[in-house]
């Protein structure tokens, strides 16, 4: 088992979440149950996950929750240019929240590889 809370990964996909809460601010009212809804549960997946597999028994366990965190990871991606392209959210928000969600997904690759080695 690994504290989640020891990890860097999981720090940096938190405050992640919080910009992606703030952002979300932008977004037009009729869109809270649609896709700001979504969104925010893929900013929110992506800590869930990595904490959900640190509290596992096994590293290959840890290592299935962090490939789910990275699939969130590309969700929140795509949904962010969707909203985008809409015209709901600046391109600078969108660039700023996709360059974290790379570092985020790099860490995550390095820590599911240690974890199989």
């Amino acid at each position: 088992m690994h504290n989640f809370k020891n990890l860097k990964v999981w720090e940096k996909s938190m405050a992640l979440a919080a910009s992606v809460y703030e952002l979300m601010e932008a977004m037009p009212v009729e869109e809270k149950y649609g896709l700001t809804s979504q969104i925010k549960r893929c900013a929110i997946s992506i800590p869930s996950n990595i904490a959900e597999g640190a509290g596992r028994n096994t590293n290959a366990d840890f290592a299935r929750f962090l490939d789910i965190s990275n699939g969130s990871s590309n969700e929140l991606e795509t949904q962010l240019l969707l909203a985008q392209r809409l015209n709901f959210l600046d391109a600078s928000d969108v660039t700023s929240i996709s360059n974290e969600l790379d570092q985020i997904q790099k860490m995550n690759y390095k820590l599911i590889n240690k974890l199989r080695e």
